[in-house]
């Protein structure tokens, strides 16, 4: 049972980020957005990294830092496309939106049971 309320958090989650994606794209450059949403992001993982596994994590990842950072830039540019794919198709986010990620959610969790 704890996956399905891991999928519905999930689907929540989505539903959350989507809806203020969609405001802050309609005050701000998209890219401007994107890159802000990065930046703040960016750190919290190798932090909490260094937290749980000390500093040996360094060692860890140097073989596969370049891949992570091309990793990276492809996340960002479906980031972008995604918002920008937003203003050029003119979607619209409401309740409608909210309860289409929490239906998908729940349904993920019951085909996954």
């Amino acid at each position: 049972m704890p996956a399905v309320g891991a999928a519905v958090a999930t689907g929540i989650s989505i539903a959350g980020y989507t809806v203020i994606d969609a405001t802050a794209v309609g005050f701000t450059p998209v890219a401007v957005y994107a890159a802000w949403m990065f930046l703040l992001q960016g750190p919290v993982l190798p932090l909490i990294a260094v937290v749980r596994r000390g500093r040996d994590v360094v060692g860890q990842v140097r073989p596969v830092l370049i891949a992570g950072f091309g990793g990276g830039l492809v996340s960002i540019a479906a980031y972008g496309l995604v918002l920008v794919g937003t203003l050029f198709l003119g979607e619209r986010f409401g309740r409608s939106r909210v309860v289409a990620a929490v239906v998908v959610a729940v349904g993920i969790a019951l085909v996954s049971l």
